[in-house]
């Protein structure tokens, strides 16, 4: 495991990352069934989450748990099939099983349609961070990969668009969307961006194995999937894209958090005035839960909203946070420092590692140490 640190010239910056390193390493267990695993999902229910899993990735790499990442990211790969119509299982507790919390039987379990593509963007990004080839070559995840951009499509699209969709008589299977308020949506704007980025990811991938027709037609799917939200989801009069489809096939353009900020955390929306107002959106309504808000600094220090992300990071490592037990604060605050902060993006393709400081008025300096990328560690500073 990685001695990660950081110094920096600003004291509360280091005490919240003393703090997140320590609470995500206390999420962190070893020698159970499922193998070694860290809590991705509520406390208590001994397991990980998909969505959660998807996102606190990076920060955990960060910490030094890329063997951790893989036993986890390969249990999600493992249990795709049929009788589940291509879904895995949601959440897979520390005995190997599927989460009782979540799961009855491959006919009745909780599962939001985003998940396969957030997870296979998420596989990608591994490899961009470790040079770990099993996660382009393995068959499991290979077969997790081609099941997931080809028959979960099929299976879940019913009115012939190319996305997946949701319908009432799905219940619980299949939900439109990361957002379980708003009642049965067809399609949010996030899964969208997540079929998208998964579309780009599976490109990627096919490059790496030489598979150049068909990463040319997953480029081109990408494509029209960017054509198809940003020519048919943008709402001229509240100014903003649409949060979700409904099922009668109109358009709600409220702000609803994950449908609204996950097209631009993809790179679903092209530069320009809409990108701006959806942007401009998301700076002014944030997130609604603690979940979503962990997303935020990430995504405010991607567009250049240095001061913004700043904030939203500081506040998420304040001890009056509220929430702060949960294990994506912790890990993503991690994955926020150094993807965020520090403007860490490796990439194992071409063997080089690219940072961009992000420093406000408040961080004179920061400094992190050990840092993981592909077979070596790395001390980066910024000032």
């Amino acid at each position: 495991m990685a001695n990660l640190t950081l110094t920096s010239s600003n004291a509360d910056l280091v005490a919240g990352f003393a703090w997140a390193k320590a609470q995500a390493l206390a999420y962190v267990y070893r020698g159970d069934a499922v193998g070694d695993w860290y809590e991705a999902a509520l406390p208590g229910r001994e397991a990980f989450c998909m969505r959660d899993v998807a996102h606190q990735s990076t920060g955990a790499q960060l910490l030094g748990l890329a063997d951790c990442n893989y036993n986890m990211l390969r249990r999600f790969a493992e249990n795709i099939s049929a009788s589940k119509d291509w879904c895995t299982y949601w959440e897979i507790n520390r005995y190997n099983q599927p989460c009782p919390a979540d799961y009855q039987s491959d006919t009745h379990f909780w599962y939001n349609l985003p998940a396969n593509f957030d997870l296979l963007h998420c596989y990608y990004r591994q490899y961009l961070w470790t040079g770990d080839r099993r996660y382009i070559d393995d068959p499991t995840f290979r077969f997790f990969y081609d099941k997931s951009v080809d028959e979960y499509v099929v299976r879940w699209d019913r009115d012939g668009d190319g996305i997946p969709d949701h319908l009432p008589s799905d219940g619980i299977r299949g939900i439109g969307t990361y957002n379980e308020v708003v009642p049965h949506p067809r399609v949010g704007g996030d899964l969208i961006a997540a079929q998208y980025g998964a579309y780009l990811a599976y490109a990627s991938i096919q490059e790496l194995r030489g598979e150049w027709p068909v990463a040319e037609r997953f480029q081109a799917k990408a494509q029209a999937l960017q054509q198809l939200y940003y020519n048919t989801w943008w709402d001229e009069a509240a100014g903003r894209f649409a949060s979700f489809r409904l099922q009668d096939g109109t358009l709600h353009a409220g702000y609803h958090g994950v449908p609204n900020f996950f097209p631009l955390y993809f790179n679903l929306v092209p530069a320009g005035e809409h990108r701006d107002c959806a942007l401009a959106d998301v700076l002014q309504n944030a997130g609604p839960n603690v979940e979503e808000r962990a997303y935020l600094p990430e995504l405010f220090y991607q567009y250049g909203q240095h001061e913004a992300a700043f904030a939203q990071l500081t506040a998420q490592l304040a001890p009056t946070y509220e929430r702060r037990e949960y294990p994506e604060v912790s890990f993503c605050a991690i994955g926020n420092m150094g993807v965020g902060l520090l403007g860490i993006s490796p990439d194992a393709t071409t063997r080089t590692v690219t940072t961009q400081p992000r420093l406000t008025a408040a961080v004179d300096w920061v400094e992190l140490a050990h840092v993981p990328v592909f077979d070596t560690l790395l001390t980066i500073r910024h000032q």
